[in-house]
């Protein structure tokens, strides 16, 4: 059975600690605190935890001096700092005293779990994938959802790059699942039985990147007490994942240059190159010909990347993979957190296949946890769905008039797909149908001029599942 994480949280009047209990529930993550410096102390010799949350207020021992102490004993667990309002100088001179983040003691929950997520996997192994890669049977690509014409391009375009060695560059609206194309690519490769070692480059501050990135050697800056490489050294014979590449710093940008062209570096305050054999994988939501022309993304670098790009296509131009994702997406809620909800609603369904996804399948993600956390049972309905999202879909059909609705709209985006055009109109108008003879079948086959076995078949193969028994 896998251990359960425990989070150590330091501060003195139990704040912090209520609203970190509050943050994990339902997390598997088991949270302890502690009240005085000599508490700490005492924890640090006798029990082990895994990620360390210390208050900047704490009594009794200051926030470098934890860290140093950490450093010297055998704790090595991360360290995130909780501060009001941090500035960007505060957060690079502890990041560089060993700690792994700082955070405002005021975050949102959901920045808070995903900080604590990064440094529990860190300390599995930093900057690593979880899992060794393992054996690929016909295609990786099964964990990637997706049956539009669209998507089958892009998983195309994974298998037929996945086995060269070719620099990949992954373009495409944040959310559309860029990573998971990466890890795609890098277990379809010879190199799949070493490590993907990812970093995104618009999280962390450019006095730290290059040090992620390239490493340091001891003495390098105040408070490195230890020489410690860097990703591309961990990546060697493995792949290199530069999440966000249009966000790094023209100054980095030329390093970055060099170990494409030379395959080799040195690490800050290191004399001596270090080569390496690592396949680069990028990813960026920025438009990098245009970061040419306004001058914050090199044009050499972008010809290094752009060897061989895959294009990611929005969810709004893949609607009928929505009813797979949906699925997909509950079903990982159900295994992790044994929810009674059994399913979504064709109702709630519809109103999915004409909203437009800003957020792409990320937003996606989200609208379905929110609505396992409203319902203990049952079907997910149009009430479980965000405002926002019906209310933008009100306004939107409102504007559209009476005699446009099914095509308004259909040629903004250029040529479309006919058979995934026609598609969602069949279901669209099944679903009219249905919804107009309270759902019994005989008299929405009657309206559609269909036989009843035909709207049956139909039913099944685009998915509609009764909202009720017939009659």
């Amino acid at each position: 059975m896998a251990k359960t994480p425990t989070i150590l949280v330091a501060d003195h009047d139990g704040r912090l600690s209520e609203k970190i209990r509050l943050c994990m529930e339902n997390r598997s993550w088991r949270v302890r605190q502690v009240h005085t410096g000599e508490d700490l102390i005492t924890t640090l010799g006798r029990d082990p935890f895994d990620v360390l949350l210390f208050d900047m207020d704490f009594p009794g021992m200051g926030a470098l001096d934890a860290l140093e102490f950490l450093q010297r004993s055998e704790a090595g667990a991360p360290v995130i700092l909780c501060m009001d309002r941090p500035n960007l100088e505060t957060a690079v001179e502890v990041v560089r005293k060993g700690a792994f983040d700082v955070i405002d003691k005021s975050a949102e929950p959901d920045r808070l779990r995903t900080i604590v997520r990064r440094a529990l996997e860190r300390e599995r192994d930093p900057g690593v994938e979880g899992d060794k890669a393992k054996p690929v049977k016909e295609s990786d690509c099964t964990r990637i959802v997706g049956e539009s014409e669209a998507m089958k391009k892009v998983l195309r375009m994974v298998e037929r790059v996945a086995p060269t060695d070719s620099t990949v560059l992954i373009l495409g609206e944040s959310g559309t699942g860029k990573e998971l194309i990466a890890r795609a690519v890098h277990r379809l490769s010879p190199r799949a039985a070493n490590r993907m070692v990812t970093i995104n480059c618009g999280a962390i501050p450019q006095e730290l990147l290059e040090s992620e990135l390239f490493g340091f050697e001891k003495g390098a800056f105040t408070g490195a007490y230890r020489s410690r490489p860097g990703r591309f050294e961990l990546a060697h014979e493995g792949t290199i994942f530069l999440d966000e590449i249009g966000d790094m710093p023209m100054a980095l940008q030329v390093k970055l240059l060099r170990v494409l062209q030379e395959k080799s570096f040195e690490r800050i305050g290191g004399r001596q190159s270090v080569r390496v054999n690592v396949r680069v994988v990028a990813a960026t939501h920025r438009d990098l010909e245009t970061g040419i022309r306004e001058k914050t993304f090199r044009d050499d670098l972008y010809y290094r990347l752009n060897v061989f790009p895959i294009s990611l296509p929005p969810l709004r131009e893949r609607r009928s993979d929505i009813p797979l994702l949906a699925d997909a997406i509950l079903e990982g809620f159900r295994s992790t957190r044994g929810h009674g909800v059994s399913g979504i609603s064709e109702q709630a369904l519809s109103v999915w296949m004409e909203y437009d996804w800003p957020g792409n399948v990320r937003e996606l993600e989200n609208a379905i946890e929110r609505a396992i956390i409203l319902k203990d049972e049952g079907r997910i309905e149009m009430e479980d769905l965000p405002e926002n999202m019906c209310e933008t879909l009100l306004a939107r059909r409102g504007r559209l008039g009476p005699d446009k609705g099914a095509f308004a709209g259909l040629f903004d985006e250029g040529s479309v797909n006919f058979s995934t055009a026609v598609g969602e109109f069949e279901r669209r108008l099944i679903l009219e149908a249905l919804n107009r003879t309270d759902w019994v079948k005989n008299r929405a086959a009657r309206l559609l001029n269909l036989k009843r076995t035909t709207l049956v078949e139909k039913m099944k193969r685009i998915r509609i599942q009764d909202a009720e028994p017939d009659r």
